[in-house]
């Protein structure tokens, strides 16, 4: 049975890796809902983010193949539950609409939004939150005329207290130092 995926890949920050692992979805015909990329928490190591609805086997099956580029240090799958994220949206509206209604106004207290920016012409309007939250808010907007929107792929850290790759990484390093003092 489908369900939503966020997958966490840590790497190396090199060039050309971001193509390589989408083109493992690409060949496996599973759709990217979101992907986002950045810095982790460890100097010199890049998250990747990336959403997907898709069956458990095929998820297993696509973080192996994503473990199996050189430059990829671990990768791990969670569901929904096992996972805190968020993302953030932007809204342009017309400042006329925002002056002349005050439900716009509404909204934004209503869906804990806040106003970024107001010029005469537009108001930039942010929304952090989960991807219904964020397209509640522009479907109440819409209504007056949205002149520009984005949504951000989802960002996520996990609800364990204890992160994987730190782990992993410190179970790798203890291998490397038992190697090393029977090679001498």
């Amino acid at each position: 049975m489908k369900q939503e995926y966020i997958i966490s890949a840590y790497s190396e920050n090199h060039i050309g890796l971001l193509n390589r692992i989408t083109i493992i979805f690409t060949r496996r015909k599973v759709n990217i809902e979101s992907l986002t990329v950045s810095e982790s928490a460890i100097t010199g190591i890049s998250k990747f983010t990336i959403v997907v609805n898709e069956e458990m086997e095929k998820v297993v099956n696509i973080v192996k193949q994503i473990e199996k580029q050189i430059e990829v240090l671990k990768a791990f799958y969670h569901t929904n539950d096992e996972m805190i994220y968020q993302e953030i949206a932007l809204y342009k509206v017309s400042t006329q609409a925002l002056i002349e209604s005050e439900m716009i106004e509404k909204m934004v207290r209503k869906h804990n939004a806040r106003i970024l920016e107001v010029t005469k012409e537009y108001t930039v309007i942010e929304k952090t939150g989960h991807k219904e939250e964020t397209q509640a808010l522009f479907n109440g907007l819409n209504q007056f005329g949205v002149l520009q929107f984005i949504r951000s792929g989802r960002i996520a850290i996990t609800r364990s207290p204890i992160e994987r790759l730190s782990e992993f990484l410190h179970e790798r390093d203890a291998l490397f130092a038992k190697m090393e003092a029977k090679i001498k």
